[in-house]
């Protein structure tokens, strides 16, 4: 499950994968397949939730990694591979990684 604290220390990413309209389920199809049938397998990884935006041309994955080297081990992974180069022939991917800052929450 997701957790965004300051305190977890994990490695965020958040991949942002810019679509045709006409393509964002097949891209959202794709990234549910590669993330249930590997990435969740992989030493290291902690969480994912995967959005589409409401004007279809948008896709955005944010994921935690226990660190960057487990991120990478997953990289340099045959098994991942194929997934994001079939992703790459439908969007264009910007790659982000990041560190927890501050969180906020309702005081309602």
């Amino acid at each position: 499950m997701t957790n965004i604290a300051l305190e977890n220390n994990y490695l965020t990413l958040i991949n942002v994968f810019t679509v045709e309209p006409k393509n964002q389920q097949q891209l959202v199809d794709l990234l549910i397949l590669a993330t249930d049938g590997t990435i969740t397998k992989v030493e290291g990884f902690i969480s994912s939730s995967l959005h589409k935006s409401l004007d279809g041309t948008k896709v955005t994955m944010y994921s935690q990694w226990r660190s960057i080297e487990d991120y990478q081990n997953m990289r340099n992974n045959p098994a991942a591979s194929p997934y994001l180069e079939q992703a790459l022939k439908i969007a264009t991917f910007a790659p982000g990684m990041y560190n927890v800052v501050k969180t906020f929450n309702s005081e309602i």
